[in-house]
């Protein structure tokens, strides 16, 4: 009786095996851009170190690039604006930036216009989208790149150990970095590698990749080669007892990331629902507030609840926020 029941539709059959077709297409294909965006990634430096002419032109090319001047002083006096630009590790060319953000100001004022029909409305909306929307992107950027740089460094440091055990000297294995392993970490240590090779010392070098960085665990690496050029000691010892140590914390980071993650999802989920259910009744029935929203204590009152709501969150968010 069971097996009468049951019919074999070929067209639900036909309809999974195109979804898993599907499926396996659009991995393959996003594994194909990961792998080209890897090699494009590293070869980033390596295709300025072949167009340089000499060490000097890459070392100051490269500088160029991350917003230093020859001399290594930054070129953009603004210090909170600096720092953002270099930590993001996009390329340095102000007029390819002023393309863009004119481009942007332009599109959102256009679109706003074609909405509204109020090209006056349209010049704030676009200076406002001209100005925050390249900090958010530099910001986001910077983030993402920061991340980066704490899963790559114990790699580098075993790196760098593996070849000092080989009999290699510092610059070599600072260079094998730059020349083997992918972008941020590659191009770090590939800039730290020239400026040895140009005269810095290796203290300098580390120094200028922590201030290039500004992530806690380059910062402790600088400080340990700086105790270490000062005081003396096992450099290789050093560097593993140091790479040990760097992995632990990005252990322990992952780990109070998922232990607050239930939380975080909270939060998202409960800030995002009164704002859903007010669209969603607000889209299904236009009338369903009537006059009431319209009133002035009703106005504030709702301006309480979100004034709450963002202390709430502001709250919630201290909780979770454990940095290591």
């Amino acid at each position: 009786m069971v097996l009468a029941a049951f019919q074999f539709d070929a067209r639900i059959a036909f309809l999974i095996l195109v979804f898993g077709a599907a499926i396996s297409i659009g991995q393959a294909v996003s594994g194909l851009v990961r792998m080209g965006t890897a090699r494009r990634t590293v070869n980033r430096r390596l295709a300025v170190a072949e167009n340089a002419g000499s060490l000097g032109e890459l070392v100051i090319e490269l500088r160029k690039q991350r917003g230093f001047g020859a001399d290594g002083q930054r070129l953009i006096k603004m210090d909170w604006f600096a720092d953002l630009i270099i930590r993001s590790g996009v390329t340095y060319d102000p007029r390819r930036w002023v393309m863009v953000v004119t481009g942007v100001t332009l599109g959102v004022w256009l679109a706003v216009f074609l909405i509204t029909h109020n090209w006056l409305l349209g010049i704030p909306a676009g200076l406002l989208a001209g100005a925050l929307g390249p900090l958010m992107f530099l910001n986001m950027k910077a983030g993402s790149r920061a991340k980066a740089i704490g899963v790559q460094l114990p790699n580098a440091l075993e790196v760098i150990t593996r070849s000092l055990e080989a009999g290699h000297p510092v610059p070599t294995a600072v260079a094998l970095v730059g020349r083997e392993m992918p972008d941020p970490i590659g191009s770090e240590f590939g800039m730290a590698a020239d400026e040895i090779a140009y005269g810095a010392t290796l203290e300098q070098a580390v120094a200028r990749i922590a201030d290039r960085c500004r992530h806690p665990d380059v910062d402790l690496f600088a400080a340990n080669i700086r105790l270490q050029e000062r005081s003396g000691g096992n450099l290789t010892g050093l560097l593993k007892t140091l790479a040990r140590t760097v992995r632990e914390r990005q252990k322990m980071r992952m780990k109070v990331k998922a232990a607050s993650a239930e939380g975080n999802a909270s939060a998202i989920i409960l800030t995002a629902a009164p704002f859903c259910v007010f669209i969603f009744l607000w889209v299904a029935s236009p009338h369903f507030y009537g006059d009431v929203i319209n009133e002035r204590p009703i106005q504030i009152g709702l301006g309480i609840l979100l004034g709450w709501m963002g202390i709430g969150n502001i709250i919630m968010r201290k909780m979770i926020d454990m940095r290591i």
